[in-house]
């Protein structure tokens, strides 16, 4: 129940950041709202962030020995993400339908992971163990890296930068929104997988060591090309 809780405390707390930022400062620059509106584009953010969620999610669990079925955060982004994109490339749209979605993401994984923490060990979001002093014992006599908090302290910690661009109108920052979160949130958590207690899939990295590669690739590399598409 906590966490469900707070995954619908996420939600609402992300639409409304995102509502929020768009009124103060995206408005007049965000060119795609129409496109975002749209069944088409809807229906493939949706259905590709379902689908990531549970298949990474639950491959994940399987992979580390746990029946039943999973649900990832990453997993989610990932699939929202590949599922867009292909919209935009069979529609021909170009440039960043995403911006929207930069404040709110990072409000909803900070609400989100606080949840995780609350859960304890229940979601198989807990980390590995350490002798740290502010190791925490989910109720099991292991002290662990509460990994939750970490990855809330970080998405936090973009979110206060995000906005502190927003507020000096840095274009920049205001165009690549999205590529910014996605490659910040891609590189935070590559860090404190390996905290984790999760199955390992080549070398020392596991399934969300991939995706959090593939993440901060995408985004550095939408990055790079959004600011030429700028400066031309």
């Amino acid at each position: 129940m906590v966490h469900l809780l707070f995954d619908l405390l996420a939600w609402a707390a992300a639409i409304a950041t995102g509502i929020a930022v768009w009124q103060w400062r995206l408005k007049q620059t965000d060119t795609h709202a129409p496109v975002r509106r749209s069944t088409g584009y809807l229906l493939a953010l949706v259905a590709g962030a379902i689908i990531g969620a549970f298949v990474v999610g639950t491959a994940n669990m399987q992979l580390s020995g746990h029946d039943g079925v999973g649900r990832s955060i990453i997993g989610a982004l990932a699939g929202a993400i590949v599922a867009v994109e292909g919209y935009k490339a069979a529609t021909g749209i170009r440039g960043s339908t995403g911006v929207y979605f930069a404040a709110p993401l990072a409000v909803g994984v900070v609400i989100g992971r606080i949840g995780c923490y609350l859960a304890g060990l229940d979601d198989f979001t807990h980390g590995s163990p350490t002798t740290l002093p502010w190791g925490v014992d989910f109720g099991d006599g292991v002290v662990r890296h509460p990994v939750q908090l970490y990855e809330a302290l970080a998405l936090a910690a973009f979110l206060f930068a995000y906005l502190l661009a927003l507020r000096k109108n840095w274009q920049p920052v205001m165009a690549s929104g999205f590529y910014l979160v996605v490659a910040w949130y891609g590189a935070q958590r590559f860090i404190w997988e390996f905290m984790k207690p999760y199955a390992l899939v080549a070398g020392p990295f596991n399934l969300f060591h991939v995706l959090s590669a593939a993440l901060v690739a995408y985004g550095l590399w939408m990055i790079f090309f959004r600011q030429r598409q700028i400066g031309s």
